[in-house]
């Protein structure tokens, strides 16, 4: 594929194809842990790429899906509020990465990490991959995320997670070439495969659904709690987003923190997040697996996102089609999250490391234990009318505390933090 945006041609459909192929495992896994509908977020993510592709100016190879950063706090909150006002909620969340970009525009693409440095971002990602361990376990294990009840005897339900997750770490480990960026949906496709012959898949509703119809779409409700609790909870995708934009950036070669600006590419996120709040979907996020099926086939040209995003549309209103992959047993799901929800906490992780933050100075191992414990440890704030837990409760912990505690005699890791900024600010290296 050419580095140039040429018209389309039957390769650019075939590459659009490919990527949501690629994407493809995350995208519709996420919506079948919380309770969404796969075929309502097939559509927004097309939807959402696609607004995203027309702030951005068409200039970013890039596919927008369903964020797993929102799983934790969107199972609360449709718990103590219901879908509907879930809904509300996430679309007001878009609505912090505008206000972000706004600022981004005003202060400079430095900004974001001026107030919230790996210091913060580290350990807010870790907590979000390390308290969604017990879900992915107890899931494994064949009982619900919450362990409220078993689904499936434990035996029964092993023997389909661990072979389910082996066959996910493998491919992500040996495979070559394109394969090696679809471990998702290998895991599934042996899990799945082994859960039929255990006869774990019930297909009538499956057999029942009509082969054409439009998804079930849920539009929000504004409900001021819910809101209040899913504001924070934006913090840490706005700069995981940063990050995608940056490898993107490394992979063209382009200098897109520049052109079209980070500015627009977060109003582009929360433009698409809200969007998919309106049908009922899950938030969106730039998908770093088609970032590495970009930098695999030289893909370029962000018209091919184009198309994934019209193929994901299109997909969604076959109906047959996501009663199929509501019918995945939860075990399945449990092996491949066990692998999945580590490398979300090992993202945190890394992110202290190429931080260089120094672990031996009180000021860092503060806000980074206080972090880790009220999250891991499920610390809430509050009453029943209102409440901060989770994500929203450590996101705004980490970021008071990084902005009250004195700094002391911290020059060198100033100075790496200050090499970040910069680098954000050329588009990184």
């Amino acid at each position: 594929m050419n580095n140039d945006h040429s018209p389309a041609s039957w390769r650019t459909v075939l590459a659009g194809l490919q990527m949501l192929f690629v994407a493809f495992g995350a995208l519709v896994l996420m919506p079948l842990i919380t309770g969404l509908n796969p075929s309502v977020a097939l559509f927004t993510a097309g939807v959402g790429t696609l607004l995203f592709q027309l702030i951005t100016k068409r200039s970013i190879p890039v596919f927008l899906a369903s964020s797993f950063v929102f799983i934790a706090p969107i199972g609360f909150s449709v718990e103590q509020w219901g879908i509907a006002a879930t809904m509300g909620a996430l679309f007001c969340a878009g609505l912090v990465y505008v206000v972000l970009a706004a600022l981004v525009a005003w202060r400079g693409p430095g900004f974001l990490h001026r107030i919230m440095p790996p210091v913060v971002t580290g350990p807010i990602i870790m907590v979000i991959g390390l308290s969604l361990a017990p879900l992915a376990v107890n899931m494994a294990m064949g009982k619900t995320g919450d362990a409220s009840a078993e689904l499936f005897p434990y035996v029964d339900a092993m023997l389909v997670s661990m072979p389910a997750l082996i066959t996910t770490l493998l491919v992500a480990t040996l495979a070559k070439g394109v394969f090696r960026l679809v471990p998702i949906l290998a895991g599934v496709a042996v899990g799945y495969s082994i859960a039929f012959f255990m006869g774990m898949v019930n297909l009538e509703a499956a057999n029942a659904s009509p082969w054409l119809a439009v998804p079930d779409f849920i539009a929000p409700e504004f409900n001021i709690a819910a809101i209040l609790f899913m504001l924070p909870v934006a913090i840490a995708p706005a700069i995981e987003h940063v990050g995608d934009v940056l490898a993107i950036s490394n992979v063209t070669g382009k200098n897109y923190i520049e052109k079209p600006g980070l500015h627009r590419t977060l109003a582009g996120d929360g433009v698409a997040t809200s969007a998919a709040a309106l049908f009922g979907g899950p938030p969106n996020t730039t998908y770093s697996e088609v970032t590495g099926a970009v930098m695999l086939t030289k893909a370029f040209n962000p018209v091919i996102m184009i198309f994934a995003a019209c193929f994901a549309i299109a997909l969604a209103f076959v109906a047959k089609f996501g009663s199929l992959l509501q019918t995945i047993p939860t075990p399945v799901m449990g092996g491949i999250l066990i692998l999945l929800f580590g490398s979300i906490a090992s993202v945190g992780l890394n992110i202290l490391v190429k931080g260089q933050v120094d672990m031996s100075l009180q000021r860092n191992l503060v806000i980074v234990s206080t972090t880790l414990v009220f999250g891991i440890g499920g610390m809430v704030l509050g009453q029943q009318g209102f409440s901060l837990q989770g994500i929203s409760l450590c996101g705004l912990v980490a970021i008071i505390l990084n902005l009250v505690l004195p700094r002391g005699d911290e020059s060198e890791s100033l100075n790496a933090e200050k090499e970040i900024v910069e680098s954000m600010t050329k588009g990184g290296d």
